[in-house]
């Protein structure tokens, strides 16, 4: 490529890897099968060519709607090298989501997995879409298959792109409203990798990465997919719901190095009686999704030997920008800047926040998108001019380590005083009966507001006015007083995101 500009993320990838020791190297492993990297880099731009030939061309856009398997990173890449813009979405919407994000994407084709492909169907169907459809896995008579594609022996060219072109984009989970198309460019996949995975995770080509979030997911997409690739590692992908059965039979089998989850599926390990031995292969796991309780970091360390990085990522900054370290910890903590990030704390007058005082966390760093998608206001809203907003209340100490406190909208006023929900849960959940607990404001009959907790009890307690006596007393010994939950709600399960996140304003309106 002759133009001095020109910059695409995959030509970078397989630069960094075309070497005869990497390339006989395994790349991905899925449920069925395992690839190399020269046999990925080959189909790659064989994919490329083949959507060129079925009408695609460059900054047309393609829905990836895949399981995790080895057709998620071919379709992905390969739809970069060829300069077309592949689109993340979540396996698990309903189908008026999927109706909304084909309307709103104006994408040209879709790439979904079999057992998904029914419900793509019927969006399509009551939609204005004409996206074509390319079927993985079981083959569809009517439809393009995805493993005729990769049969495809010849190869393009890679695409003139540059830095600054948009690359992907992914869909926010709608958590607060529609979901919203958040378009990152080229550069934004690597700088992710340069600041996170290599100065905070020291990745090594001998690491295996083992990724809990999917890779629709911007966490599990540089979990699994882009930070192993700027390496030369090996990543384990796996096509189902993660289990604690699923995750330990592959921590067993596959002896992965690195290991990402969420809170709520490494509090499910604890409650199990799992060998400290079963988790002998990680160095390093990490944490995401939620803020990490310290209680939570501690019984992972002691019982299973591995240290949990907690940090806090968005759709919008792609992956993480405040993290915890290897040799620096503060449990409870999402802990410093990523190399290569600034972040600061505004509070409610506009004005910066000193040490120890809250407000909503700002974030500056080399991997914000460029914007929402057909959302003018909220781009406006959100990104500022070398800021962006992440609608996160937090505090940073005196030795420059941030806490959550909660989402903007999830905060309350008790006694005119701010109260955080996410202290009043991880004070609740250090009670031995807790295994979930969820706060929000809930008004009493003065319409005053004051905390509601909603618990998930663990197994051998059954709820009663004791225990709730128990829990009140406990949080009144840990925090301010005042900050108590004044009435309990015991239930099966907490409503989440599928990237694992409370959906406290569900139980707002319950």
């Amino acid at each position: 490529m002759d133009n001095k500009n020109f910059y695409n993320v995959v030509d970078d990838f397989i630069n960094r890897n075309f070497f005869s020791k990497t390339l006989g190297k395994t790349a991905f492993i899925d449920d069925n099968k395992s690839i190399s990297y020269e046999n990925l880099f080959d189909k790659i731009k064989n994919f490329a060519c083949s959507l060129y030939n079925i009408g695609l061309k460059k900054n047309n856009r393609v829905l990836i709607i895949l399981e995790d398997t080895i057709d998620f990173p071919i379709s992905f890449l390969g739809s970069i090298w060829g300069g077309i813009i592949p689109i993340c979405i979540n396996t698990m919407l309903p189908e008026n989501d999927y109706r909304y994000i084909m309307e709103d994407s104006e994408a040209d084709a879709v790439i979904v997995s079999f057992p998904i492909y029914q419900n793509i169907k019927n969006a399509i169907k009551k939609s204005k879409s004409k996206a074509k459809i390319i079927v993985s896995g079981d083959n569809i008579s009517s439809e393009i298959s995805l493993n005729d594609l990769l049969k495809e022996q010849e190869i393009i060219e890679v695409a003139n792109t540059r830095l600054d072109d948009i690359c992907l984009w992914l869909y926010s989970s709608g958590s607060t409203g529609r979901p919203k198309g958040t378009l990152h460019t080229h550069q934004n996949i690597m700088a992710t990798a340069n600041c996170y995975a290599k100065h905070v995770l020291k990745v090594r080509s001998d690491d295996i990465f083992f990724s809990a979030p999917k890779l629709y997911f911007a966490y599990g997409l540089g979990n699994a997919l882009t930070f192993p690739l700027s390496v030369g590692a090996t990543s384990i992908l796996m096509a189902g719901r993660p289990t604690v059965n699923s995750v330990m039979k592959i921590i067993r089998e596959k002896k992965p190095t690195l290991f990402f989850g969420v809170p709520t599926l490494y509090a499910s390990l604890l409650k199990e009686n799992l060998n400290k031995d079963d988790f002998s292969s990680l160095r390093l796991g990490v944490s995401a999704g939620e803020a990490l309780p310290a209680h939570l970091y501690e019984k992972l360390l002691n019982n299973f030997g591995v240290k949990v990085l907690d940090g806090i990522g968005t759709t919008e900054m792609l992956h993480m920008f405040i993290s915890n370290r290897i040799d620096k910890i503060f449990p409870g903590s999402t802990g410093i800047p990523v190399p290569g990030y600034k972040a600061r704390i505004i509070k409610d007058n506009g004005k910066l926040a000193n040490s120890n005082e809250m407000g909503e966390l700002e974030i500056n760093g080399p991997s914000s998108a460029i914007g929402y998608w057909n959302k003018k206001e909220k781009t406006k809203n959100t990104f500022l001019k070398n800021w962006t907003r992440t609608g996160d209340k937090y505090i940073r100490n005196n030795e420059g380590a941030y806490t959550y406190c909660g989402r903007a909208d999830d905060m309350m006023k008790v006694s005119g005083q701010y109260v955080s929900p996410f202290e009043v849960e991880a004070a609740l959940q250090k009670h031995p009966s807790v295994f979930e607990a969820a706060v929000v404001a809930n008004k009493d009959n003065n319409d005053l507001i004051k905390p509601k907790a909603f618990i998930v009890l663990n197994d051998n307690f059954v709820q009663s006015e004791k225990l709730e006596l128990e829990l009140t007393n406990h949080v009144k010994s840990i925090l301010t007083p005042f900050k108590y939950p004044r009435w309990y709600e015991f239930t099966d399960n907490l409503p989440k995101t599928s990237t694992g996140k409370i959906q406290r304003y569900k139980l707002r309106k319950s």
